[in-house]
């Protein structure tokens, strides 16, 4: 008895759902299917079409069980990069998806798909976390900047770049392919959105000079679509505004505000029965929410996005679809029992096509999690 290839066996899983998502008859979906296993038998791999490859991308979207923003799935933009040679076209690339995204602060949910992983291992990498991203300086005088950006940032400076020194330096872009040595590129500070943050009831708030950049990017993870992996395939949604306020700002391996925060509102931080944490917490993804709004810039609060992720698991009971969840990334970081998503348990079961987790080119220590997306 002849063994099946196991790329032939996740590709028919793949396109028996893709192509019945799509409407397609069973006499095309038998047609590709035996244009698939020549390929494979003849070559090792095949190849997809631009329709798999984006619904295949959304599907991806629509399985990530750590996201919340998934009601959207079916709007994702898939720009098919995968021609592109040339880190410097790479880099090109990028731009022109942030540019894209970007769109003035009307945030577009984007993803650019690049050659996949080939045959002999050899694969194209952006080593960033996110395309857009601060660096983080360790001086003697403590960090400057964003504290989870450390080790990337002295990856940088060994590479050549140089920041400014602030604690808003936007990264370069560092890019391989063919498993060769990375090369970096600056991003031109015309393509980085950023909003200033405000707050509409504390002047002083605006001395702490803080801003962050408009769009998340997540640039570190790999589609896995039929069995095909595409090592370099950024992602962005737009932001969730405790993303920001009660994680970037607020967590204490982060910036760390919320001590400034509770200074500039007056709060009594003798005692952490005071709850000076909690209301600092809530006034600092105030601000969050209303500089992205005064600036015109897409952002959803979490009670919201929890509204919408409702609304996705009705749509996708009357689709028959089941779907899973990672409660614990699921649930906001800031006053979650308020949301129906705390009362409730899903199936942390993981599908695919979906986005994972690979190791950090420039870390000895490796991580192949299943992951999540700021697709929100």
């Amino acid at each position: 008895m002849a063994v099946t290839h196991p790329l032939m066996q996740e590709a028919t899983l793949f396109l028996h759902q893709c192509y019945q998502e799509l409407g397609k008859s069973d006499v095309e979906l038998e047609a590709r299917l035996q244009q698939v296993e020549h390929d494979i038998q003849n070559n090792g791999s095949y190849e997809h079409t631009f329709e798999e490859l984006e619904h295949g991308a959304k599907m991806a979207w629509r399985n990530s069980n750590r996201c919340i923003g998934r009601l959207f799935w079916d709007n994702l933009k898939v720009r098919d990069q995968r021609h592109i040679q040339g880190t410097e076209q790479i880099a090109d690339s990028l731009l022109e998806h942030i540019r894209y995204a970007t769109n003035g602060g009307k945030v577009r949910p984007t993803i650019t798909i690049f050659r996949p992983r080939a045959i002999d291992g050899s694969e194209m990498r952006i080593w960033n976390h996110q395309l857009i991203r601060y660096a983080g300086y360790q001086t003697k005088e403590g960090i400057i900047g964003d504290p989870a950006s450390l080790e990337f940032t002295q990856f940088c400076e060994r590479l050549g770049w140089t920041g400014a020194g602030t604690s808003f330096d936007v990264l370069p872009l560092v890019i391989s392919e063919h498993n060769s040595s990375p090369r970096w590129f600056e991003i031109p500070q015309a393509d980085v959105m950023e909003v200033p943050m405000i707050h509409p009831d504390f002047p002083g708030f605006t001395e702490l000079e803080l801003k962050w950049y408009a769009v998340p990017i997540v640039s570190e993870m790999r589609l896995n679509i039929g069995g095909i992996h595409y090592t370099a395939a950024p992602f962005n949604g737009w932001y969730m505004g405790t993303e920001i306020g009660a994680r970037n700002f607020a967590d204490e391996h982060r910036y760390n505000l919320l001590p400034q925060m509770a200074k500039i509102m007056g709060l009594d931080t003798s005692s952490k029965a005071t709850l000076w944490k909690d209301r600092a917490l809530v006034e600092l993804n105030l601000a969050v929410l209303y500089s992205f709004k005064e600036a015109g810039v897409s952002i959803v609060d979490h009670h919201t996005a929890a509204s919408q992720f409702q609304r996705f698991e009705e749509r996708e009971a009357e689709a028959g679809r089941a779907v899973t969840g990672n409660w614990t990334w699921l649930i906001p970081p800031m006053s979650p029992a308020t949301t129906h998503i705390f009362h409730q348990s899903y199936d942390n079961r993981v599908v695919t096509p979906n986005f994972f987790y690979q190791d950090k080119p420039y870390e000895q220590k490796a991580s192949a999690s299943q992951g999540g997306c700021p697709f929100h």
